[in-house]
């Protein structure tokens, strides 16, 4: 029997995707069992505020900016047409039955398990699919009620943030670094976030 291909789900608002983002999901890619990265671009985190989020299909583009030609990284807009707010069980539905000879992947940071019990029907996801989780703030696996569910991956602490940049080009601060080369260029040009 063929080995199913692994995808690895990477949610997020990307509100702007930055290097860190990059960085993570190229270990995730190098350093695992996965083939490919998709990344599942969320019109809105029902845990988080809407404050400064840029319109959908502009963090769309700006990842696929990001990723440009790479065979290693898909981006996603499921969630677009999906009920608001999405629901990552939601989504992980959809997806397993649209792609039934995928195996999918959860990643996260290890600071979400602090809020994964708030999640909807978060024992279903404990249950059914895998859980690729990388290390914040001296996360130790063992100290964690969901050990049993997840599997480390030790991709580099990445301290950049979107909200990092976000208040920088706000205070008219140059980050161009911190960013994609072309995704930085499409920030200034569009004046995003000032």
């Amino acid at each position: 029997m063929e080995k199913k291909k692994k995808i690895g789900l990477f949610f997020g608002t990307f509100n702007p995707v930055h290097i860190g983002h990059m960085a993570i999901a190229n270990y995730f890619v190098a350093y695992s069992d996965l083939d490919q990265l998709w990344f599942v671009v969320s019109p809105h985190n029902p845990l988080k505020n809407r404050n400064d989020l840029l319109a959908d299909y502009h963090r769309l583009h700006l990842l696929e900016l990001a990723i440009g030609d790479s065979n290693l990284f898909r981006v996603s807009n499921v969630e677009f047409n999906m009920p608001k707010p999405s629901y990552t069980i939601d989504t992980l539905t959809y997806l397993h039955e649209k792609y039934p000879d995928y195996e999918l992947v959860l990643l996260l940071g290890s600071d979400n398990l602090d809020s994964l019990h708030k999640w909807k029907n978060y024992q279903v996801i404990l249950d059914q699919y895998q859980l690729y989780v990388y290390p914040r703030n001296q996360f130790k696996p063992e100290d964690s009620v969901y050990r049993d569910y997840i599997r480390l991956v030790d991709a580099p602490q990445m301290e950049v943030s979107s909200s990092f940049i976000r208040k920088a080009i706000r205070d008219g601060k140059n980050v161009s670094f911190f960013m994609p080369e072309p995704v930085a260029r499409y920030v200034n040009e569009m004046n995003f976030y000032q």
